[in-house]
């Protein structure tokens, strides 16, 4: 699969958007790392996002107000001068008629008053709309900045991992879960250099409080102690020294753990 067809193929978005499996993700990393192209990808994909909320902003039609003007000037009534009089044609009517069309009159101006005040509340109310959907988009985009700014820390972290887990001299041994935890899972990974034994157990239930995770290796049949986990040390401190392991398990211990295992505990087991 050459650049062009990686960045297509969604696993970009999939990062972003936590979909991505932690191996998708440690691929990804290190090939933003390496790849100018795939990291101008990745930014501008979340660039998209931000822009997402404003693109969205509703705004009431710019010609509302001049509507409503126009409205009260087609509806004013024109007194009609009378050629070579100078006098109104009102006051060519009888005065028994006064009365009713200066009522008449009055009448339609009130209905032109409480038109234009329907009009303009609903002018107030469109603003009011307008304001509240940019107050809404402004929201989403400093969620979207925060959001950012947390990926950009899992990054570094997950960068920081990468540092010290991808050399050669490392071998991983994958630890899968038992019957009674199925579904958990951790990594060793084990220099045989300096024979250092880091764990990434984030994937692991949480804890409960007062308990804590503790990394066994077998060796010649018998369970020695590999040291306790906690989620400041996943896959960046090391655990301990083994100088050799044929497996490795973990199991939920009291804080600062056992001399045994208490098997009964046990989530996840992976030979060497």
């Amino acid at each position: 699969m050459n650049t062009k067809e990686y960045i297509s193929s969604g696993i970009i978005e999939s990062y972003i958007l936590g979909h991505a499996s932690p191996e998708e993700m440690g691929i990804l990393e290190c090939v933003i790392k390496n790849n100018a192209e795939v990291k101008a990808a990745f930014e501008e994909a979340q660039k998209n996002l931000e822009n997402l909320a404003t693109a969205q902003a509703i705004v009431p039609p710019a010609d509302l107000k001049s509507k409503i003007w126009d409205k009260i000037q087609k509806e004013q009534i024109t007194e009609t001068q009378n050629p070579g009089t100078g006098k109104s044609g009102l006051d060519l009517v009888p005065e028994e008629k006064k009365e009713i069309i200066l009522y008449k009159k009055t009448t339609h101006w009130k209905n032109l008053a409480v038109a234009a005040s329907v009009l303009f509340l609903a002018s107030i109310a469109g603003n009011l709309y307008w304001l509240n959907q940019q107050s809404e988009a402004k929201k989403e985009i400093v969620n979207l900045k925060t959001t950012n700014q947390s990926q950009h820390l899992a990054l570094q972290k997950m960068d920081e991992k990468w540092q010290i887990v991808s050399g050669s001299n490392m071998q991983v041994i994958t630890l899968k879960g038992v019957e009674k935890h199925p579904e958990a899972k951790a990594t060793v990974f084990w220099n045989q250099n300096t024979k250092e034994v880091y764990l990434n157990a984030d994937s692991l239930p949480k804890a409960p409080k007062g308990m804590q995770y503790q990394l066994w290796a077998i060796a010649d049949g018998k369970p020695v102690n590999a040291g306790m986990y906690n989620e400041e040390k996943d896959s960046k401190i090391a655990l301990s020294k083994i100088a050799k392991a044929q497996a490795f398990a973990i199991t939920l211990e009291k804080e600062n753990g056992s001399d045994v295992p208490t098997m009964e505990n046990m989530f996840v087991m992976g030979g060497v």
